[in-house]
């Protein structure tokens, strides 16, 4: 497709709001599951420590 202006790239033929739209939810959905896998990584990192800690205090 060619586009004359920026404005008619955003627009995308009358299908800018589902084009941007679907990309925004998409860009969403990867940073909400970046964030789930950061938040689940510390909280096994937290109880792998509290682990090696009551280990370290019963040997």
């Amino acid at each position: 497709m060619n586009w004359i202006s920026f404005g008619d790239f955003l627009e995308m033929g009358g299908y800018g709001l589902y084009v941007w739209g679907s990309l925004g939810m998409c860009a969403a959905v990867v940073v909400a599951e970046l964030m789930v896998i950061r938040f689940r990584r510390r909280l096994l990192a937290q109880e792998a420590g509290d682990e090696r800690a009551t280990e370290e205090h019963t040997a």
